[in-house]
């Protein structure tokens, strides 16, 4: 999870506890021994009798201030205490006071304000982690006996990452537990975190549709953007897998866990969340019995076999692939459609439009979505246009070897706000409809994929205006691949996700950034303006001066520039912008050299 601030990859020193899990997760002993004996030799074991490092900084943590917390209300890196997420969710919802609770027949008991409308166990990381699977095994054995279950508006699933977590659970007796609390194994593998939430319960869609409730979704996934779980639910909070199962319980994201019981027993006994959560000695005693390194050996090699299914699937031979025209999974893709034998002399864009401005915190979900295919969406159409059933769109990401559905989703994420748009005009592309944006000769406003089609036929390229934090989230290509094939040649940003920025360049968009401390609000960017770009033609790696020239329409603005930077960090980078991506520089250099 480095790419969420920015890192490669994050090294965390080796020790003895370190060396318990590759055994513990059966990897052969000569092995661990092999990896103990190479970090030894390098300096990098850690144990009490070696010299303290000597580090850059040095952080103090009382671990006497430490609390559960989770991370929410939109986005991954909001961490927050336990006790501020009912104020957290009362902010993002804009009430300032709890709600009045709704009665409703659906339910059999009143709708709290912030109800949890989905409580997911994912297969995320932390999965991966026994411990905490186990503790959530545990608390749920305990609600199980106190006569506690999920509230019945929670959605609740679990979806482990591995069957060796179903394989210890049944093992230490916790799975039928985890079913009566409603956490059923619903798969293995990317489920809810990813957008395949599938449906809330009727009653909570509806109400969420007219808008007098707010649903919330809790998981133990990694992110939490706004509709990527579910197109109903803009607010997501990820919490450790036991807080979960205790959201699923209490039912709102408002429960106070520290003064609130979670409900009564049969004796009709008030039970706190702190009755039912596990000692961290019982935690580890169960996963010491019940979790070992056989079950990983055993599943590593059914890995191998396959399913049944997976055997039988049939696969075409052959050096070149048959490409199906008919195929609504597989397509011929247009990357290198019309690719001349040269790379261009120099690079230009010197006749380009505005198709999009945005703030800040872009994400890689607002740009490519990989949830629910909405029957209702250009995506669905096509596919049902095609004989697709309803009940199969499947997700964006199973279809992404498709750029005919991949494009249609473009930019169509509900928080996705162009601040070009005059929201008065144009009331079905005010922010919270999707992405929009003004045709070329701007007399009408459409969704992106159809309005970027008429800069094309009219000659254009495109650019993309945005804040800061461009491109955070998953590292997706399909969010610089969609951004390539819509025509986007540039974007300019205040700050970029680093791999964001690095699948752009291999897309061969350009990511030149404003200067420190300047953003878009300082230049007059209009629907109508022509942007062009000098310096393009003498790149090097470092950084670039490049300026931006903004011509309004005639005799309406007045001619503006803009001092960008354009980092480039490798030759590399600069080849695949010359040669327009990656693609077009793999297939020259394989001419070349036949």
């Amino acid at each position: 999870m480095a790419p969420e601030y920015g890192a490669t990859c994050v090294y965390f020193p080796y020790d003895d506890e370190t060396a318990a899990y590759p055994r513990l997760s059966g990897r052969e002993e000569e092995h661990v021994r092999l990896v103990d004996a190479y970090l030894s030799a390098q300096g990098l074991k850690r144990t009490d009798d070696r010299p303290v490092p000597r580090y850059d900084e040095m952080l103090d943590l009382d671990l006497g201030t430490v609390e559960p917390s989770v991370a929410g209300p939109n986005l991954p890196h909001q961490r927050l205490p336990l006790s501020r997420v009912p104020a957290s969710f009362r902010q993002a919802a804009g009430r300032t006071t709890p709600g009045s609770r709704t009665a409703t027949d659906a339910f059999g008991e009143p709708l709290p304000d912030g109800p949890v409308a989905i409580a997911a166990i994912t297969s995320c990381t932390n999965t991966a982690n026994p411990a905490l699977i186990v503790q959530a095994g545990l608390l749920a054995r305990r609600a199980v006996r106190r006569g506690l279950t999920a509230k019945p508006w929670v959605k609740t699933s679990f979806s482990p990452g591995s069957r060796v977590v179903e394989e210890y659970l049944r093992e230490a007796g916790l799975l039928p537990a985890l079913e009566k609390t409603g956490f059923h194994i619903v798969g293995f593998g990317c489920m809810t975190c990813i957008g395949n939430s599938g449906p809330l319960h009727p009653a909570m869609e509806h109400l969420a549709e007219e808008g007098t409730t707010e649903p919330v979704a809790v998981l133990s996934g990694n992110r939490n953007f706004a509709g990527r779980v579910n197109p109903h639910v803009s607010l997501s909070y990820l919490a450790s897998p036991p807080l979960v199962v205790a959201y699923a319980l209490a039912g709102s994201v408002l429960h106070d866990f520290g003064q609130e019981p979670l409900g009564t027993d049969h004796d009709g006994r008030p039970v706190r969340l702190e009755d039912l959560w596990p000692s961290d000695e019982e935690v580890a005693a169960c996963v010491a019995e019940f979790v070992r390194p056989e079950m990983f050996r055993g599943n590593a090699a059914r890995i191998r076999q396959g399913t049944r299914a997976w055997q039988e699937i049939e696969a075409p031979e052959g050096t070149r692939f048959p490409w199906d025209p008919e195929s609504t999974y597989v397509r011929r893709p247009p990357h290198l459609t019309r690719l001349s034998a040269h790379p261009p002399a120099h690079l230009r864009i010197d006749r380009a439009r505005i198709l999009l401005r945005l703030g800040d915190n872009v994400t890689t979900d607002h740009i490519s979505p990989a949830g629910a295919i909405p029957a209702r969406s250009a995506a669905g159409q096509w596919l049902t246009e095609r004989g697709v059933a309803r009940r199969d769109l499947n997700q964006y990401s199973t279809r992404r070897s498709n750029h005919e559905v991949m494009l249609r989703g473009a930019f169509t994420n509900a928080a996705v706000a162009n601040l070009l748009l005059d929201t008065d005009t144009h009331a079905d592309a005010q922010p919270g409809s999707g992405g929009h944006a003004h045709t070329a000769d701007g007399t009408h406003v459409l969704p992106v994929y159809q309005a970027a089609a008429t800069y094309r036929e009219a000659g254009y390229d495109l650019v993309v205006v945005a804040g800061r934090d461009y491109g955070a989230g998953s590292s997706r290509d399909w969010a610089a691949k969609a951004q390539a094939l819509l025509g986007v040649h540039a974007v300019i940003a205040e700050s970029y996700e680093r791999i964001h920025r690095s699948n752009l360049i291999g897309m061969g968009v350009l990511p030149p950034q404003f200067a420190e401390g300047d953003d878009a609000s300082s230049y007059p960017f209009a629907r109508e303006g022509e942007l062009s770009f000098e310096g393009l033609d003498s790149l090097g790696v470092g950084t670039n001066r490049v300026t931006l020239h903004i011509r309004g329409a005639e005799g309406r603005r007045r001619h503006a520039t803009a001092a960008l930077r354009l980092r480039i960090f490798s030759r590399q980078e600069l080849a695949y912008l010359r040669h327009g991506g990656i693609l077009p520089y793999v297939v020259r250099r394989a001419l070349s050299t036949s």
